[in-house]
């Protein structure tokens, strides 16, 4: 029996739907195994690995092409499901993050690594009666993961990553001290997309949404002085540049509150980096030194300190 052939019987197996028993997903699992033609389920490995890593395995070992653009079908038909059924977890990044990774859990490599020998039913029997269990455990450390954030008094969980991170703390940090008594109207989550979003009073300011607005990372309301901050939070990519301006102004062509445009970033390195493209007329903010702001308002703030 190929290798693929052995795959595909240890997911049948395992229980799983017939359309994560296709090639696609037996050719995940031997590369996430680091299991080749060459070699047996016993040295089979757990390491961290991309999905970019697994198309690059499966052609070198199995003589098989997937093009880079079918990352996002490997993604939700292959490791979506693996991970429901406690055969793999991820590192806890971002999911658009470069370093974000996926791996056999260690229960199921100690399984794996029993196909095809006189062990292999009674370590299945096992693995099944812990099945539920170990479903709970993986989602349970997913949880513990998230990032609790304090949102207009309501408490809620930012997904893992350092774009969220920043975005707490512009809620905690950076609102407290440069727009006192604001209402967050729109915070986005790099995974749940909208965790936040006012459709009614953003409405009832002027803002024309569509589906196909890309709103800023954040949105405050300040009542008391009819101010919007409209804040792009940046590790990345999405600084406030000219053509971010123009976009936002589209969506808000009809909004009367004061408009302030800020660029937030974790630290002054990579707030060089971005520098020279962000626009002029634009507020930035630097995580690492949260009671400063820099002013790109030419000599709108210029003058002698008292």
């Amino acid at each position: 029996m190929s290798k693929i052939d052995e795959a595909r019987s240890f997911l049948q197996a395992m229980g799983m739907p017939r359309a994560q028993q296709a090639d696609l997903c037996c050719y995940s699992l031997l590369a996430m195994t680091g299991v080749t033609p060459e070699n047996e389920w016993k040295d089979a490995t757990n390491e961290w690995i991309r999905i970019h890593d697994i198309l690059q395995s499966t052609s070198r070992n199995f003589n098989v092409k997937y093009a880079e653009n079918s990352r996002e079908t490997f993604r939700k038909q292959a490791m979506h499901h693996f991970r429901n059924a406690a055969l793999t977890e991820d590192n806890g990044k971002a999911t658009n993050s470069p370093n974000y990774r996926y791996r056999i859990t260690e229960e199921a490599l100690l399984l794996i690594q029993c196909i095809g020998s006189s062990t292999w039913e009674a370590k299945l029997a096992e693995f099944k009666a812990h099945h539920s269990s170990l479903v709970a455990i993986y989602a349970s450390k997913k949880t513990m993961q998230k990032m609790p954030v304090n949102i207009n008094g309501a408490s809620l969980t930012f997904s893992p990553g350092s774009h969220n991170f920043l975005q707490k703390l512009i809620i905690e940090e950076f609102a407290p001290r440069f727009a006192p008594h604001s209402e967050c109207l729109y915070v986005g989550d790099t995974i749940a997309k909208d965790l936040v979003k006012n459709v009614d009073k953003l409405e009832a300011l002027g803002f024309e949404i569509t589906l196909h607005d890309k709103m800023p990372d954040i949105v405050l309301f300040r009542e008391d002085r009819n101010w919007i901050y409209f804040i792009e939070s940046v590790t990345s990519v999405g600084p406030m540049d000219p053509k971010r301006i123009i976009e936002i102004n589209e969506m808000t062509t009809s909004v009367r509150s004061g408009k302030i445009y800020i660029t937030a970033f974790l630290d002054f390195k990579t707030f060089k980096l971005f520098s020279e493209f962000l626009a002029w007329e634009t507020e930035v903010w630097i995580a690492d030194m949260p009671d400063h702001m820099l002013h790109l308002n030419g000599d709108k703030f210029l003058g002698p300190r008292n």
